[in-house]
């Protein structure tokens, strides 16, 4: 087993191609494509897609994440397990999406507030965050499957 530091970087190594695959994919970007924007062999953007990064850099992978205008936010922790790459979610909302100029000033409030906080108070609310967003997200699952039994019981 590698060392904890070694485990790390690897599990970073392994987010930020995550990431960088996935803006790929939503841009419908094929491996040529995104080789030239991203200026590296088309091989090596292969290896990225495909998860083989043991020999490729974290500082390799930053730069295509900054050439891609990815905003990742790399995270360590006290065990290899915590550590990730996650884009940031501090873009600013299009009204198109929320459809609410109630939801539209509460995101802008947030966003504002949120930019004089220290990177501690960052992760602390982004883990709060996740955490709800988890829980909601459980409660729909939990709602969803009670609707289905009680729509399968014979009435």
């Amino acid at each position: 087993m590698p060392a904890p530091d070694i485990a790390t970087i690897q599990a970073l190594r392994i987010d930020v191609a995550l990431q960088i695959t996935r803006f790929m994919r939503r841009r419908g970007l094929n491996q040529l494509a995104a080789a030239k924007l991203f200026g590296v062999p088309q091989p090596t953007l292969s290896k990225i897609v495909n998860g083989r990064v043991a020999d490729l850099s974290l500082e390799l992978l930053i730069r295509i994440a900054v050439r891609a205008g990815l905003p990742i936010v790399l995270q360590t922790g006290q065990v290899p397990e915590e550590a990730g790459a996650f884009v940031s979610s501090e873009r600013t909302p299009t009204r198109s999406r929320t459809g609410s100029r109630l939801a539209d000033a509460a995101r802008a409030s947030l966003i504002e507030r949120t930019r004089h906080f220290t990177p501690e108070q960052r992760l602390a609310a982004f883990f709060e965050h996740t955490q709800l967003v988890s829980a909601l997200h459980q409660a729909g699952h939990a709602a969803e499957a009670a609707r289905l039994r009680s729509a399968r019981r014979p009435r």
